[in-house]
């Protein structure tokens, strides 16, 4: 549990650092990287151990008695989160991007139209279009740096050629914990217009210290239309193997996705069912206490070093590693703050505008990566617009 330790991820096929300098411009030898959502920590032993288990037999053929994968899903979603998994109803995925675009195929059709509360994630947008839908953007309310949903709104904005709502639980980029009232809003809404709601909860693990969680299933009324994302890969940094879960508990539902998965000829592998079933254990969860407090220092360290500048404000964070950072009080064009973060201070950073509509004058920070790479990042960023200060 090192997490100040520096790994040198250069020149390891590493996205985040050996991409950098192709699509910012930024020199892994002298920039940070604080862009793609993974973290620069090693994961649990426990993880790292089942991995020298295989390589010690040397045989890798195809995994068998998916038993103890599933069930350690189980135990990790009724110890972590209240939350009740019939392990049958467990797909797996190659993580939740695929996940997603297998849900848009199994539940539309092309032209449909599929709802995203902006500004989110933006592989979703991605791929609701590559799949030949129709992205329909609902605004989220920015209530004094605080996402809120405006239901009315978007309820005047249906016009009955949407099929799905995909949500965001926790909130990427705005770090929102999602509260109960706000669920069942969320979930009566989707209930209103007759929509599959699909609910990507990959950091509902990463949530910070004063905050909960609250699984979707868990609200009333929703169970015949829900479609559960969740993967380790976001709390246990082993986005490489490519591993998620979709769980869906309604019949007729589960069958469509078993279908499509059956036709694609989809099925895990064995590296990341091995991982999975490792990090989901007591020495996991001690893990992941230890580095949401870790978390948790960087977020303060973060967000009082970028919103002392003037006239930029840090979205106060109450879940994931991922900073979001409004500079329209700067009165700086979109260029300009580019040039100064990425170009003068050398931070690679996620430009707000991916994101969809609300994230015109924003930037996204990862700081789940050593604390002094954090404090260099915050020096940096501060000297580029010390003319403010």
């Amino acid at each position: 549990m090192d997490f100040d330790e520096l790994i040198d991820r250069r020149n390891t096929h590493c996205n985040k650092w050996d991409d950098m300098e192709r699509l910012f411009g930024v020199s892994p030898d002298t920039g940070i990287a604080m862009w793609v959502a993974d973290m620069d920590f090693r994961p649990p032993a426990a993880v790292q151990n089942a991995l020298l288990k295989m390589l010690d037999h040397g045989v890798y053929g195809y995994f068998g008695n998916e038993t103890p994968y599933r069930e350690a899903i189980a135990w990790w979603m009724q110890a972590r989160h209240g939350w009740t998994v019939d392990t049958s109803d467990i797909f797996t995925t190659h993580g939740l991007v695929n996940a997603t675009g297998l849900a848009v195929t199994a539940y539309t059709q092309p032209g449909d139209g599929v709802v995203l509360f902006t500004p989110v994630y933006h592989a979703f947008a991605r791929t609701i279009r590559a799949a030949g839908r129709a992205v329909v953007e609902c605004p989220l309310v920015n209530n004094a740096g605080r996402y809120e949903f405006d239901f009315a709104a978007y309820d005047a904005q249906m016009t009955g050629a949407e099929k799905m709502v995909i949500l965001c639980s926790p909130h990427n980029p705005g770090g929102r914990v999602w509260t109960r009232e706000e669920l069942q809003g969320v979930a009566d809404f989707a209930r209103r217009h007759d929509l599959i709601l699909v609910s990507d909860e990959i950091h509902h693990d990463l949530v910070m210290p004063g905050h909960t969680h609250i699984p979707m299933t868990k609200i009333d009324g929703i169970a015949d239309r829900l479609v559960m994302m969740t993967a380790a890969t976001k709390t246990f940094n082993i986005a490489g193997a490519h591993i998620g879960n979709v769980i869906i508990s309604d019949p007729a539902l589960k069958k469509r996705f078993a279908d499509l998965m059956m036709g694609l000829g989809i099925s895990p592998n064995s590296f990341g069912l091995h991982m999975v079933t490792a990090a989901y254990s007591p020495e996991g969860a001690a893990w992941v206490d230890a580095l949401n407090l870790y978390l948790d220092g960087n977020r303060r360290l973060l967000e009082e070093g970028l919103s002392a500048i003037p006239g930029v404000q840090a979205m106060a964070l109450e879940s994931t590693y991922l900073s979001w950072v409004d500079f329209a009080g700067t009165g700086m064009s979109e260029d300009e703050v580019k040039r100064r973060i990425v170009t003068e201070a050398g931070v690679a950073a996620n430009y707000g505008p991916t994101f969809g509509k609300g994230g015109e004058t924003f930037m996204r920070f990862n700081f789940a990566t050593p604390r002094a790479r954090v404090q260099d990042a915050v020096n940096r960023i501060s000297a580029a617009f010390a003319d403010l200060q």
